[in-house]
């Protein structure tokens, strides 16, 4: 891998059942174990990975049909069932749900009319996270020596 194409986080226990992400530029994400009765509003590491899904499509989708006019409401939704099988555990049936509108007029037309282009686009070719996650990408894991 090169420094152009290594993504990379680091992950650090906070406490039981609580740990933070830290990217390369000092961004941070805390979450943790929804069987941990005192983190109840911390995200899970199953819906980070729902958010990463809709926040990378949303993102290509947001430049695609803003810059013919700015929405007026812009939500995805992303839904999956989780499931425990001869695989393990597991996302099922994922579901990327947009809900766009732009506003009334000729810019508010064209933005609605590439919109499903948009959404499919990034479907298809862009979110990086979605295709990884479709296609498939073998997860290696490993215990550093102390």
């Amino acid at each position: 891998m090169t420094d152009n194409t290594l993504r990379s986080v680091t992950v650090e226990r906070t406490g039981t059942g609580h740990f933070t992400a830290t990217n390369p530029r000092g961004g941070t994400i805390s979450f943790g174990t929804s069987s941990d009765p005192h983190g109840g509003a911390d995200f899970t590491p199953v819906e980070l990975l729902l958010a990463a899904i809709g926040g990378c499509t949303a993102a290509d989708v947001d430049v695609a049909t803003a810059r013919h006019a700015e929405p007026t409401g812009f939500t995805v939704s992303v839904t999956g069932d989780k499931i425990n099988d001869e695989f393990g555990n597991r996302m099922t049936d994922l579901a990327v749900t947009f809900s766009v509108t732009f506003p009334d007029g000729e810019l508010g037309d064209r933005a609605r009319a590439i919109l499903p282009r948009a959404v499919k686009t990034s479907h298809d070719r862009l979110c990086t996270v979605s295709r990884t996650v479709e296609i498939g990408t073998p997860v290696t894991a490993t215990v550093a020596d102390a």
